[in-house]
């Protein structure tokens, strides 16, 4: 994290800590503005709202988690969160108990397998650590006390509300983490409600506690958001001299031609098609760069987190699950 953003986050902490922490919250402007919004826009009962953020316990090591997050690790610090042997073969015993289930979305939606196992086991250890936050207290606290993304959670907090009304939840009762992110694939609240599918058929969403529910979920926001059945992700690239470092480039989204390559000194390590878009990436290890061309199923990978940092933590242990369960099959 560089000085601009360390210096930003010490300031909403201070003005964090300058407000109160929970006293009369239902009566501060914004948030009596907010259920107004409600009232007018969805046909909310006022009364049955405040009474719901007169409960709210704002929570001042939520903005600090929120202000740190693990994607301004560099690579070499961040990947062995990820990629432990634990997390591998619990991905693997996963995949193996959900088999039926997980080749049936690979099926519909064109996801491989190890792919929605890895961002499970990603996101919450294959369900075993789905969040310890009260969800509207994530919510309240983020869009009413962090100024820096107060406009994209106020959003998220209306669609909780029309979640748990939609879902006939107790809003005090969803539990999530501390980025109001939900059960067992971690969808935020319009995730949930764009993307989240009964895949087993009993006519209830449930992210929570039915695997199934959740692995047809993910495939279907995979899908929806462009996944190309049977295409690469991503591959190991070389590079020759700093030629290359014209070809890095804000954003996520493929936007170098193959026929370019060459140009910046770049040298796949497997032939490419010369019909398709890549985006250079660079991890930073300990000594030197790694370097990757990423493809269009790649910038998928970074819809569910937009870091190259996270797609990549998904991809490579994606293909260790992958490596293990078949190798194990063969024994």
């Amino acid at each position: 994290m560089n000085r601009f953003n360390i210096f930003f986050s010490l300031f909403y902490l201070l003005i964090f800590v300058s407000q109160p922490v929970s006293a009369n919250f239902e009566q501060r402007p914004e948030v009596t503005k907010f259920i107004d919004e409600m009232v007018a826009e969805h046909n909310f009962d006022a009364h049955s709202l405040s009474e719901s953020f007169s409960r709210v316990k704002l929570s001042k090591s939520i903005v600090e988690a929120i202000s740190r997050p693990a994607e301004a690790k560099p690579w070499y610090k961040y990947r062995p969160i990820f990629l432990t042997k634990d997390r591998i073969k619990l991905g693997v015993k996963f995949l193996h108990d959900n088999k039926k289930t997980l080749l049936r979305a690979e099926q519909v939606y064109g996801v491989p397998a190890e792919i929605i196992t890895a961002i499970i086991g990603v996101e919450t250890r294959y369900g075993k650590h789905a969040g310890r936050y009260k969800d509207i207290n994530s919510l309240s606290t983020l869009a009413f006390n962090y100024p820096k993304r107060s406009k994209f959670f106020r959003s998220e907090l209306k669609r909780f509300f029309l979640l748990a009304r939609e879902q006939k939840m107790e809003p005090h009762a969803v539990m999530g983490s501390y980025a109001g992110a939900m059960g067992i694939p971690q969808f935020i609240s319009s995730s949930y409600r764009n993307y989240a599918i009964d895949f087993d058929g009993d006519d209830f969403i449930d992210i929570w506690s039915n695997p199934v529910d959740a692995i047809g979920s993910v495939g279907n926001y995979f899908k929806v958001h462009g996944w190309q059945a049977g295409k690469v992700v991503t591959v190991r690239a070389i590079v020759e001299n700093d030629k290359y470092l014209a070809a890095l480039s804000k954003g996520l989204e493929p936007d170098l031609a193959v026929s370019e390559l060459e140009n910046y000194g770049i040298t796949a390590k497997q032939s490419l098609p010369n019909d398709v878009k890549i985006k250079l990436l660079e991890y930073e290890q300990k000594d030197e760069s790694e370097f990757w061309l990423g493809f269009d199923n790649f910038y998928v990978i970074t819809r569910y987190n937009h870091s190259a940092l996270y797609a990549m933590a998904v991809y490579q242990l994606a293909e260790e699950i992958r490596i293990l369960y078949e190798a194990k099959r063969k024994d």
